[in-house]
This record gives C-alpha cells, sequence and structure tokens, in this order.
C-alpha cells in the first residue's frame, strides 16, 4: 500500500484512526481481526519515504476516460554502502537520471529516500508500464541512452562505488487502486 502525505504525524495516527471508524471496521473484518490459527498476512513492513526534489509528487496515471487500463507496476529499490555513497545516487536521480527515464519511456509514479524502514541508507522508486514487454523495451532504451551511459560511468557515478544492492519488484494493482 502506498500512501501519500504531507503530514508524518497524520501517518502515524493512522491505524488509530482507521480502528475508530466503524465503516473500515466492519470493511476489515476478516482481515483486521484475523485468528493467529489463520492470520491475514505473516508481517507487515513500514517505511516512510521523502520525496526526491526532482520528483516531488506522486504521479498516478491519469487516463482520458477515466479508466485505469491495465497495468503493472516495478518497485526498485537501491541499498547504498554509505551515506556518501547513497547521498550522490540521490543526486544522480535529481540531477539528470529522472530526465532521462522520462525521455526513454520510463514512466514513473514516485521516487523516495528513505527516512525510516529497513536496509537504510536506500532509496525506492516506482515505474508503471502497461506489460513485462513494454517494462522490457523502455528499459533497453534507457540502457542504451547515450547521456545515461555517459552519466553512469563517470568517477563516483558507477554502480560499484555507490548501490550495493537492488532490488526488484513487480506488482499487479488491485481493483481498487488508484494508481
Amino acid at each position: 500500500m502506498l500512501i501519500p502525505s504531507t503530514d508524518a504525524a497524520a501517518l502515524v495516527g493512522l491505524d488509530a484512526r482507521l480502528g475508530a471508524d466503524a465503516e473500515y471496521v466492519k470493511a476489515a473484518s476478516g482481515f483486521r481481526d484475523a485468528p493467529a490459527a489463520a492470520p491475514a498476512f505473516e508481517r507487515a513492513e513500514r517505511t516512510l519515504l521523502g520525496a526526491f526534489s526532482g520528483w516531488p509528487k506522486l504521479a498516478a496515471p491519469r487516463p482520458a476516460d477515466g479508466k485505469l487500463p491495465k497495468r503493472i507496476f516495478q518497485l526498485r529499490t537501491y541499498e547504498s554502502p554509505s551515506q556518501v555513497a547513497h547521498a550522490r545516487k540521490v543526486a544522480m536521480f535529481n540531477e539528470a537520471e529522472i530526465a532521462i527515464f522520462v525521455r526513454t519511456g520510463l514512466n514513473p509514479v514516485f521516487f523516495g529516500d528513505t527516512l525510516i524502514g529497513t536496509r537504510m541508507p536506500s532509496l525506492t522508486y516506482m515505474l508503471t508500464f502497461a506489460d513485462i514487454a513494454e517494462l522490457t523495451a523502455h528499459w533497453a532504451a534507457f540502457s542504451a541512452d547515450a547521456e545515461w551511459k555517459e552519466l553512469s560511468k563517470k568517477p563516483g557515478n558507477t554502480d560499484a562505488e555507490i548501490v550495493s544492492n537492488i532490488s526488484n519488484l513487480y506488482l499487479s494493482p488491485l481493483a481498487c487502486s488508484q494508481i
């Protein structure tokens, strides 16, 4: 679940507010109150991300007819070996990489710096595509991009220097998804 907010206190108090909302409690029955013998999930993890200056707001797909088409999401997390390396990777995105993403058809939803969470220092971003074929084609265009090749080979910008691990998830939205 992705919950955009400009108020961290609102996020901290979200569970209490939801627990006091009778309509939510009724709709979440069976999930929210699942018994230990049949839990609804194994564990939940939460991460607080700060938006990148180069992409400060969530960009939800907005089709002309108002109906979201079939789509997939790619959620990527880059871990860095140090705070300095992490700051450099975030700067790469803000200064040039986001523009290359957009130009090559990698459709960003958000870019976030991990403020609270696991595997820090890290950043996470989400892209959206119609399907795996589109994802593959646009990543190939990105990888072949001359500006990206130049940027990623500069001393201090190579993955070996600033990225220690990349996690990559492919997600399908639920029917209720607003993105």
